[in-house]
C-alpha cells in the first residue's frame, strides 16, 4: 500500500481525525503521522456545550467532536507519495496534498458553526488547495441538538477521507472543478458559534423538547389506491384517490411494499407499537372489493424491522427486510405465503439500510445505504452485485457511491419504464428524514461504474394529507405510499 503522511494538530487534536489514522491503517496503509504547530483547540464553552448536550441524549462515550490529548507522531523510512492534511492549513508542498473543507473552511469548528446555526454543511475534499476531488452531503438526524448534528457531519467526513485516499491509492481520484477561496484560521468562530447556539440552537431544542410532552416522536400512515391508469412513477405527482391504512394510535405503520398473489393484493408493512420502540413486520390482506383487512404480524425478530421488500423470483416468494441495528441483511422464504417466512441466508454484514434488489444485464444488485461505524444511517450509498439470489453478494468497488441526503437512500423497489429506463425512488432528506421522495435514473451499472442522474423529485399535491413521505411502491393495481402525521401522546388518537 502506498504511504501516506497524515498531518494532524499537534494541538487540538479530536477523535474523528484520530478515527481516520485508525481506519486508513485497518486498511492496510503506510501511515506516517505529522504535527502542525498551529494549535487547533475548540474553546472550552463549545465543548462543554456539546458534552452536556451528549449527556441529555444519553450518549455514552467520547463523541467525534472529543477532544483528545494528542494523537502520537510516528516516522517511516520511505517518502509519501500523498499527504492527507486533517490539521487544514498546512504549508504547501510538492507532494500532493488533500484537505477536507467544511463550508469553505478548512477548520472543523466552522461546521459545528454551521449545525449550531441550523444549517446543512457541504464537506469538499480538495486536492492541492485549488481542486475538489470529493464532496459529502451529510445527513443530520436530530437537528434539534448541535452535539448529535456535529457528530453526523464529523462521520461522514471520516467516510469522505478514507474514500479519496483510496480512490487515490488506485489511480482513480478524478476532479475539475475549481475550489472557491476557503479560509484556514478558526478566528472569531468561538463566538459565531455562541451567537448561532444561543439564537438557534437552544430555541430550536426548546421546542422539540415541549414537542415531545405533547406528541409521539414519530408517527408514519400508509396510503393506497387502486388504479389501472398512470401511478405516482409515471406522473412524478401524488395525485387523487388516496386512503389511509388505519391504525389506533398506539402503533404506526411505515415502509409499505405491495404485493399481488394469485389475484389478491397484500401490503407489507413495518409495524412499530409505540410501547415497545421495536417493529415487526406485518401484512394487510385486501377483500376483492379493496377493502384492508386486519393486520397481522408475519415476522418478528429480536431486532427493529423494517423495509419489508417482498419479490417473487426463482419459483418462491421472498422477503427483504431491514434490520441494521442486528447488523446483518438477512433474506427470507416463504414457507406459506404470507404468513410464514424462514431465514435463508444472511447476504451481507454491517449496519446496511434499506437494501434494493435489481436484476441487470445477467446480474443480481443491491442499492443500499451503509452507516459507515458513525452518524446518519441515510446519506452514503454502496452498492453489491452477486450471480444468485444467496450470494456471495460483492461490494462494487465504487463504494460508497455517494455520500448525499438528498439522494442515497432508497424509498421502494425500481420502476423500469416501457422503454425499459430504470428509476430508484429515493429519500431526499434535505427537510429531515422522511422529508419526501425523488426518481434517480439508473444512467450506468457494470461491475466497473454504478452512475445515476439527479433525482427528480415528486410533486406532493392531491389528496394525500401527509406530504412527508418517504416510500412508494406498486404492484399491479396497488399503489401505495407513506407519510409522517403529528399524533398527540395524550390520546394516543390523532
Amino acid at each position: 500500500m502506498p504511504p501516506i503522511d497524515i498531518i494532524v494538530p499537534q494541538s487540538g487534536a479530536r477523535n474523528w481525525q484520530m478515527i481516520v489514522i485508525e481506519r486508513l491503517r485497518a486498511e492496510g496503509y503506510d501511515i506516517a503521522v505529522l504535527h502542525w504547530p498551529q494549535p487547533a483547540d475548540w474553546p472550552a464553552a463549545v465543548s462543554a456545550v456539546l458534552a452536556l448536550e451528549r449527556r441529555i441524549f444519553r450518549r455514552t462515550g467520547p463523541g467525534l467532536a472529543a477532544p483528545i490529548a494528542e494523537i502520537r507522531a510516528s516516522s517511516r523510512s520511505r517518502s509519501a507519495v500523498l499527504r492527507l492534511d486533517l490539521a487544514g492549513d498546512v504549508a504547501p508542498s510538492d507532494i500532493p496534498t488533500i484537505a477536507l473543507v467544511f463550508d469553505g473552511s478548512r477548520c472543523d469548528l466552522s461546521a459545528a458553526v454551521a449545525v449550531a446555526a441550523g444549517n446543512l454543511p457541504v464537506i469538499e475534499a480538495v486536492l492541492d488547495h485549488n481542486v475538489v476531488v470529493g464532496r459529502a452531503w451529510p445527513m443530520i438526524d436530530k437537528r434539534e441538538s448541535a452535539a448529535l448534528g456535529i457528530e453526523d457531519v464529523l462521520a461522514r467526513a471520516i467516510t469522505l477521507a478514507v474514500s479519496v485516499v483510496r480512490a487515490f491509492a488506485e489511480g482513480r481520484l478524478a476532479g475539475n472543478e475549481r475550489v472557491l477561496e476557503t479560509t484556514g484560521s478558526g478566528n472569531g468562530t468561538a463566538i459565531r458559534f455562541a451567537s448561532a447556539y444561543l439564537t438557534k440552537a437552544l430555541p430550536r431544542l426548546g421546542r422539540e423538547a415541549i414537542r415531545r410532552t405533547r406528541f409521539r416522536q414519530a408517527h408514519w400512515r400508509v396510503g393506497y389506491r387502486f388504479t389501472h391508469g398512470p401511478g405516482v412513477a409515471e406522473t412524478g405527482r401524488l395525485g387523487e384517490g388516496w386512503s389511509v391504512l388505519p391504525d389506533l394510535g398506539d402503533r404506526f405503520y411505515a415502509d409499505p411494499f405491495a404485493f399481488e398473489w394469485q389475484g389478491r393484493s397484500f401490503v407489507f408493512v413495518e409495524d412499530y407499537p409505540h410501547a415497545t420502540g421495536k417493529a415487526v413486520i406485518s401484512v394487510v390482506p385486501f377483500d376483492v372489493n379493496g377493502v384492508p383487512q386486519e393486520a397481522r404480524v408475519v415476522l418478528e425478530g429480536p431486532h427493529h424491522l423494517s423495509y419489508p421488500q417482498v419479490f417473487e423470483r426463482d419459483g418462491a416468494i421472498w422477503m427483504l427486510p431491514e434490520a441494521s441495528s442486528g447488523g446483518k441483511l438477512t433474506l427470507y422464504r416463504a414457507t406459506a405465503f404470507p404468513d410464514r417466512w424462514t431465514a435463508k441466508a444472511v447476504l451481507i454484514e454491517g449496519e446496511i439500510s434499506d437494501a434494493t434488489l435489481l436484476e441487470h444485464e445477467g446480474l443480481l444488485w443491491l442499492f443500499a445505504t451503509h452507516r459507515d461505524g458513525y452518524g446518519s444511517t441515510s446519506d452514503t450509498l454502496v452498492v453489491f452485485n452477486a450471480t444468485a439470489l444467496t450470494g456471495p453478494w460483492i461490494p462494487h468497488p465504487l463504494n460508497p457511491i455517494l455520500i448525499d441526503r438528498r439522494s442515497a437512500r432508497p424509498g421502494g423497489a425500481f420502476v423500469r419504464s416501457p422503454e425499459g429506463r430504470i428509476f430508484l425512488p429515493v429519500q431526499d432528506g434535505t427537510l429531515g428524514y422522511g422529508g419526501g421522495l425523488g426518481f434517480s435514473e439508473v444512467l450506468a451499472l457494470d461491475r466497473q461504474t454504478v452512475r445515476l442522474s439527479a433525482p427528480r423529485p415528486i410533486a406532493a399535491d392531491g389528496d394525500w394529507p401527509y406530504p412527508k413521505i418517504h416510500t412508494l411502491n406498486r404492484s399491479g393495481r396497488l399503489e401505495v405510499i407513506d407519510g409522517i402525521a403529528a399524533v398527540r401522546k395524550r390520546s394516543g388518537r390523532q
